[in-house]
Parts: C-alpha cells; structure tokens; sequence
C-alpha cells in the first residue's frame, strides 16, 4: 500500500468483511493557489492536487447490497443498487450513490461492493474532500466494470452527482484537479472549453503552506447558490454569455446598469479570471513576487467584492503579510468557497515550519481556536491498484 489511508483502508475492509480488498482506488483533495468562484461563470482556475487524498478498499459482493463504512465519520451506508439510485442517510453516501448513479446512466452495470473508505483530506475546509471521495468512487467503478471514461467525461459524472445527489451546484474544478492532477504542476483549467495546462511548479525551494482555520460559519448555506445567482444576473445585464467575456472596461462602461452589489460580485470575477491567467504566466517564469502580489489581491477582492471571506481567513492572511518574504511568506489568499475552511501560503519551503507555528500561536492567542496546517507539494491525481 503506498500510503498510511490505504493501508488502514486496506487493514479494516480484510477484519470487517473477512478478506482482502480486491481493488484500492484513490484520489487526492485540492488546494486553488488563485482563481475563486471563477469556474462557474466559464472562467479560469489554477488548482493543485494536494499530496492528502481518499482511499476506498472494495470487492464485489454476490448481490446488489453496496455496504460502504466510513473511517472518517465511524458511520456505515447500505443500500441496494437495484434500479434508480436516490439520495439517502447517511449524507456522505450521497457522493457515492450519486456516481454509482452516473455509471448506471451509461448502461454500465454495476454489481453489490462492499468497501471501506478512509481519507486524510480534511473534511468541511475547503480542500474537496467531496471531490476526493466522487473521483476515487469513479475510479473504483472504472475498475469493477472493466471502463475506462475519458477523463474530462468521469470528472464531469462526479460533477453531476455533487449536483443531483448532494444538491451543492459547484463548478468543474474539484472534479478536474482530482481526476487529472500531477506531481509537481499546477493545472490551469478553462472552465469553458473544459481543458487543462500543466504549469510546472517544481522549485524545490518553495513549497504551499495550507492553514485550516477550522472553523465554518452557516453563513455558508445558501450564499454559494446566491454569488452564482447574482453572477449570471450581471451577465445578463452586461450582455455576455459569461462574466468571462467580460472585460474591466467593459464593466465600468456599463456601471451605471448594474446594481452597487451586483457590480462588486462581477467585479471580483472579471479581475480574478485576469489574476489567475497572470499567475500562471508568472509561475512558468519564475516570477514569484508578483505571484505573491496577485494572491493578495485575490483575497483582497473575495473579501470586499465577493464578499465570502470571514474574521479567521482576514486573520490568517494578516499574520501571513506581516511575517512578509523577510520571514519566507511570499503571498496568502483564502481558498474555496469561503466563510472559513482555508487559507493557502506560497511560502519558502525551509521557512514553513517557522510559518506555521507563528500563525498558528498568533491564531490561537487572537480567537482562541486551533488552526491545522500542512504543507503541500503538488500531488498526483486518482489511481487505482488491483491489490490481488
């Protein structure tokens, strides 16, 4: 096993259901390094796959009972698999209903399973634990009926289930990065015409510094669906197809149309799909001070245009700008959806232990909770082993 997940993963499944896995399918959370509610609105993202990543241990079963146990919640999900899927209890099984679902639409049939999941992406941060557990559950079918998908096609089932089975109407990034992430690139996704660049990000001496505030305002419930809502009303008002087809200019030609509120959300989009596009020409030439400025104005803009960011990831970024490139922080932003989770750092990799212990004693002393960081290299995206 080539990882401690797995191997729990692994350990479990042969006590619970007295054998061996037969297959072991992982895939990896991410981290976006810039380029925030952009993917909705056909826009540019510039994601990683983190090294942290959801296994399943699984092995057919002679009917069509799927038994999944959870390490992560302690929880156990049965159903059948017979005819339609519909969502259930427990609420985590739905990522995995939702692509079994998906599978089924493509006439591929599944049989009963039973696995064991595990995984060390943290959950409710930001880092796509959900997009882990819909790609590793892709990956996993792909094996147990003998299919390969075309890679965008299975990140777009595992989008669809996030949608239909979880009811969250997120964009195409936490599926891509997942199915298609590589060691030691960045990948720069156009959210339109669904493609990826790998941008090499192989300094050894730099490395991203992930900082969980570990907290989650309810603020949260709702707010995604407005922002996307809002987005799509100033793109009619604009005349585009998208907010990506907008242009600063072309957004204070037509202010007077939009409404104050409106024209901050658009504004945060339009800047932001230019920020991410620059960030990746500047991480191609090493340009590493200007990345760092882009990452605080991304989280500049999320703040007061978006307006998804909360006092934790203010705070977080505040002690990173003050600990500054003097003490190896090279730029901060918040990252995913927002009203808490994460804040990720381009730090200088001898420097990161440092960092992260001096915000996170300045975190603890200023709102008495406890942030968890890691550091992350860009991590490879889903694999599969046929364990026997």
């Amino acid at each position: 096993m080539s990882n401690a997940t797995e191997s729990r993963a692994a350990r479990i499944f042969a006590k619970t259901f007295d054998s061996a896995p037969r297959w072991m399918a992982s895939a990896p959370g991410r981290v976006n390094l810039i380029g925030e509610h952009t993917d909705y609105n056909d826009g540019f993202v510039l994601p990683m796959a983190i090294e942290q990543r959801t296994a399943i241990a699984a092995d057919t079963t002679n009917d069509k009972t799927c038994t999944l146990h959870s390490l992560t919640t302690g929880d156990t999900a049965t159903f059948e698999i017979n005819g339609e899927l519909k969502p259930g209890e427990p609420a985590w099984s739905n990522y995995v209903r939702g692509v079994i679902a998906g599978f089924q639409r493509l006439k591929l049939p599944i049989k009963g399973f039973n696995a064991v999941i595990d995984s060390n992406v943290p959950l409710g941060s930001g880092l796509s634990s959900s997009a882990a557990l819909e790609v590793a559950t892709a990956t996993l079918l792909e094996a147990m009926t003998g299919q390969r998908l075309d890679p965008v096609r299975k990140a777009l089932l595992c989008q669809k289930a996030e949608h239909e089975f979880a009811g969250v109407p997120c964009g195409i990034m936490d599926q891509f990065i997942s199915v298609m992430g590589q060691q030691d690139h960045l990948l720069l996704i156009d959210c339109r015409s669904q493609k990826g660049e790998p941008v090499p990000f192989d300094n050894p001496a730099l490395a991203l510094l992930i900082i969980n505030t570990n907290v989650r305002h309810s603020l949260a419930d709702g707010e995604y669906g407005k922002r996307r809502a809002q987005c799509e009303a100033a793109a009619k008002t604009l005349n585009v197809r998208a907010l990506r087809d907008s242009t600063p200019k072309d957004l204070e030609a037509d202010m007077s149309k939009l409404d104050p509120l409106i024209h901050r959300r658009a504004r945060h989009v339009i800047t932001e799909n230019n920020r991410t596009v620059e960030a990746a020409h500047r991480v191609r030439a090493g340009h590493w001070e200007r990345v760092g400025q882009l990452m605080y104005e991304s989280h500049d803009s999320l703040r007061d245009d978006y307006e998804v960011s909360c006092d934790e990831l203010d705070l977080v970024v505040e002690l990173a700008r003050k600990i500054g490139p003097t003490g190896g922080v090279i730029g901060c932003r918040m990252t995913g959806g927002g009203f808490g989770g994460c804040a990720v750092a381009l730090v200088k990799a001898d420097s990161a232990k440092a960092i992260s212990r001096d915000i996170g004693e300045s975190y603890l002393a200023r709102t008495k909770k406890h942030a968890t960081t890691f550091i992350s290299r860009p991590g490879a995206g889903a694999s599969l082993a046929e364990t026997h």
